[in-house]
């Protein structure tokens, strides 16, 4: 790689930017219950020692070219760094947050794991001011950061560790964080293969790439003590301990009518269990759900669906908040460094959603509803110190990841704030209106406050954390089948009556069909947690 010189000018300050101050929760944090190895600020990866380094050096800060385009970002080295310790890699975060972040800094516990480099390859050159240098290791030796200057002298060698390939894996770009006029961006990284069963760590820190891609990929850290995850991750005392401190209170919007409910509270109100092939015979569900077939596929085979009187339907659609509880699924993430902590709400029922056509708005009929809706948030969690590190909020089919810096919490407390959207219950972190589709035709999802919410830690069950053996799984949780009839609608007579009644032009049903979600062309209940892709891997 040759060097590159990019002839981005830098703007200087005038103002404050919000990372210049760091970043604080609400209430200090509390000593966590006593456990093994959760939250004692080191994680030993096999022969390599780690811990997070979360206060820094500025090197040089750049007021535009951001992920916003108008705050720019700041690079950091992480300091002080532990004695015995060295340094892998460093920071770059956007300026319009807060100060809050980490890279690890590693320790060679049992001899070879780490190595200075031999030279360094010059990647990036801002403005005569800034400088961005690839290590180049020995052989046998990966990097995993970048070191930086403020000179275009080359850095010590020892100002940098390569780390042993054997305990490195493949990484790839997260989030977009700063760039130059000429096609160089700047990234957040993270091990490309992510799930319980993955041992890629991420570092932390940041890689470089162009249009061309002609940059190397940067290496992440692989946990090779996997075999030990329970002695990372939180017991049953810490992980009590971690949503009362952390989790959510969920507001539901003014207008909504389909609340969620308890597994119990829905089977004790006359869900039914039904058998493909005899139909005419279905069974009650126990209120535990032990009667539901267990494991198995989502084969068609068996689904559930409300009680056949119209009054009781109607009074189990709109669910029984009182007794709402949400079940807490525990899991290893990023090679056992973090626990996501998956927060899962059941809805007896989804309603109809609502478009946005241009100026007005516009009921969709049936289109959107089904039985049985499963809506979940994810706290991802440092094990090494127990701090929140980021929310996910699920949308439908996709999601959000949300920094901790971006969320919003109840007054005083840690506990953050989420949104359930009108009859479609997707999750946001703030209230208003999103759309699917675009500024002109859109399916609208409506969030705000109201009376009515759900404070998470009043009312959970830990149904699964695979590393601890005294957690029982309920029954219903290994049902694999549909927990809602599917019904297909003729989508083109749902709006031939929605044309017929308002009276909208005929080019812009079209283009309503073109951004309508497969989710809303029929009524197809939903598997459960347990079933979805995401039950053992990452966050789409």
């Amino acid at each position: 790689m040759g060097n590159f010189l990019c002839c981005f000018t830098t703007t200087k300050e005038t103002k404050p930017f919000p990372i210049d101050t760091d970043f604080k929760f609400s209430s200090p944090l509390p000593s966590w219950p006593p456990g093994e190895g959760f939250a004692n600020g080191t994680i030993d990866l096999g022969g390599l020692q780690v811990c997070q380094i979360t206060s820094f050096t500025k090197i040089w800060s750049s007021s535009d070219g951001g992920s916003d385009d108008i705050n720019g970002a700041t690079f950091f080295d992480p300091n002080p760094i532990p004695e015995g310790f060295s340094m892998l890699g460093c920071y770059c975060q956007s300026n319009a947050t807060p100060l809050f972040g980490w890279v690890l800094a590693g320790k060679d516990v049992s001899g070879g794991t780490l190595a200075s480099p031999v030279d360094y390859k010059l990647v990036l050159s801002v403005d005569n001011s800034f400088y961005i240098w690839l290590p180049t290791p020995p052989d046998g030796y990966n990097p995993v950061g970048y070191a930086i200057t403020s000179s275009s002298e080359k850095p010590p060698l020892d100002k940098i560790k390569c780390v042993r390939v054997d305990l490195t894996d493949e990484c790839e770009t997260d989030g977009f964080l700063w760039g130059t006029d000429d096609g160089v961006s700047v990234y957040s990284s993270r091990p490309k293969t992510r799930g319980t069963q993955a041992q890629g760590v991420c570092v932390g820190t940041f890689v470089v790439e162009d249009e061309n891609n002609s940059y190397p990929m940067l290496s992440c850290l692989k946990n090779n003590n996997f075999s030990m995850l329970s002695s990372f991750m939180p017991n049953l005392a810490q992980i009590k301990a971690l949503v009362q401190e952390y989790s959510p209170r969920l507001y539901f919007h003014p207008s909504e009518s389909y609340l969620p409910s308890s597994t119990t509270w829905y089977f004790s109100n006359g869900v039914l269990l039904y058998h493909a092939g005899d139909e005419s015979n279905p069974v009650p569900v126990e209120p535990t759900g032990s009667n539901l077939p267990q494991g198995g596929s989502n084969d068609g085979a068996y689904w559930l669906d409300l009680p056949i009187d119209e009054t009781e339907r109607e009074r189990v659609k709109k669910g029984d908040l009182q007794s709402c509880e949400v079940y807490i699924h525990v899991k290893p993430m990023l090679g056992a460094t973090f626990s996501d902590i998956v927060i899962w709400v059941f809805y007896p029922f989804n309603g109809a959603s609502t478009a946005k056509l241009g100026l007005i708005d516009v009921p969709l009929g049936k289109i959107g509803e089904h039985i049985g809706d499963w809506e979940h948030m994810t706290m991802r969690i440092s094990n090494f110190n127990g701090v929140l590190h980021r929310v996910y909020f699920a949308q439908h089919s996709g999601g959000t990841w949300i920094d901790t810096t971006s969320l919003e919490f109840q007054s005083g407390t840690n506990n953050f704030i989420g949104y359930s959207s009108l009859h479609g219950h997707a999750t946001y972190h703030t209230p208003g209106v999103v759309l699917q589709g675009t500024d002109v035709v859109g399916i609208r999802n409506d969030t705000a406050k109201s009376d009515t919410f759900l404070d998470v830690g009043g009312s959970y069950s830990i149904i699964t954390a695979e590393y601890i053996d005294s957690i029982i799984e309920p029954p219903w949780l290994n049902y694999a089948r549909k927990w809602g009839p599917k019904i297909t609608y003729e989508i083109g007579v749902e709006l031939e009556k929605l044309k017929n009644s308002s009276g909208i032009l005929e080019s812009t049903i079209e283009s309503l069909l073109e951004i309508l979600p497969n989710e809303v062309y029929g009524e197809d209940g939903p598997t459960g947690p347990k079933v979805k892709d995401y039950w053992e891997g990452d966050e789409r």
